[in-house]
């Protein structure tokens, strides 16, 4: 299966389970991986005929700005249907980090969802 990934994509949002955690907005570091059949694109190269990362990363800008969760499983869960909604997309991974939070450490969540059947077996 072939990946298309946004990596290295630091939002600012309201997320949190503590009191105070959505006081003020924070920084949350993501990456988005999409597991796809990229053959036909590889071929044709037409802007058509691949998943348009663009689009994606505005809806998790989106999410991320404009949306407010208790957990970071809670959010990586809205990121990973927004992927799946493009029937192309096999599969998505998302992990979500929450840099600074543990005494300068990063605390991060990875899902791994799939369109049907395991995530392994993509």
């Amino acid at each position: 299966m072939d990946t298309i990934e946004i990596r290295d994509l630091v939002v600012c949002g309201r997320h949190g389970a503590y009191p105070g955690e959505k006081d003020a907005s924070q920084p949350f570091e993501l990456v988005v991986r999409l597991h796809a059949d990229l053959s036909l694109p590889a071929s044709s190269d037409a802007l058509a005929d691949t998943i348009d990362y663009a689009e994606l990363h505005r809806r998790v800008v989106d999410l991320v700005e404009h949306r407010s969760f208790d957990l970071l499983e809670r959010l990586a869960g809205e990121i990973a249907g927004a992927a799946l909604e493009d029937e192309r997309v096999r599969g998505v991974e998302v992990t979500i980090g929450k840099p600074g939070r543990l005494d300068g450490a990063t605390a991060s969540v990875t899902l791994r969802r799939a369109r049907s059947g395991r995530f392994e077996d993509l």
